[in-house]
């Protein structure tokens, strides 16, 4: 996800960064600038704090209206979208990335009747975490509004390698 308040027209606001708003800087390093000079301290830190409130609005705005966006065009439902964010909170215990950024969902499929159906696979089938795994990515998928039964099928088909890994997942491991 792109964190637009740190980019773009709105965020940059329409002065210079390195200029002073309104003479807080320029008050505060004269010498004789005294308490007049807090008080320009003050209300320039107020005008950058109104200004990131602003860019941030700005940003839940864009992020907003990139997510209706999504939807009408036919992506994945939200349900699938919800699964997917639980599913990256389940870590293989031998490798520090997520099982979905680890490559070991194939899909998630939700049916009828509230069931989500998910393929996945394991590293290899003497996988040290084969019955705790699929218990984990149940357990909390069955948590998800919406769901009321989680079938966890494990394929073998395709055989898992390390090329279904994301690159986040092989940046993480050092693999590039």
């Amino acid at each position: 996800m792109t964190n637009h308040a740190d980019s773009g027209p709105d965020a940059a606001g329409a002065s210079d960064p390195a200029a002073p708003e309104n003479g807080a800087e320029q008050a505060a390093n004269t010498p004789d600038s005294g308490a007049s000079g807090s008080a320009a301290q003050d209300s320039a830190a107020q005008d950058s704090a109104a200004q990131d409130s602003a860019a941030q609005d700005s940003a839940a705005q864009d992020s907003a209206a990139q997510g209706s966006a999504v939807q009408d065009s036919g992506a994945p439902s939200s349900l699938e979208d919800r699964a997917v964010e639980v599913i990256k909170t389940i870590y293989d215990p031998e490798i520090p990335v997520d099982i979905h950024e680890l490559g070991l969902i194939y899909d998630i499929l939700p049916g009828d009747d509230e069931l989500l159906t998910i393929r996945m696979t394991l590293t290899s089938p003497n996988c040290p975490a084969a019955e705790s795994l699929p218990a984990e990515v149940e357990t909390k998928l069955m948590a998800l509004d919406g769901v009321s039964k989680v079938e966890v099928d494990i394929v073998w088909d395709p055989t898992w390698t390390p090329e279904l890994m994301s690159e986040a997942a092989k940046l993480e491991l050092g693999m590039w």
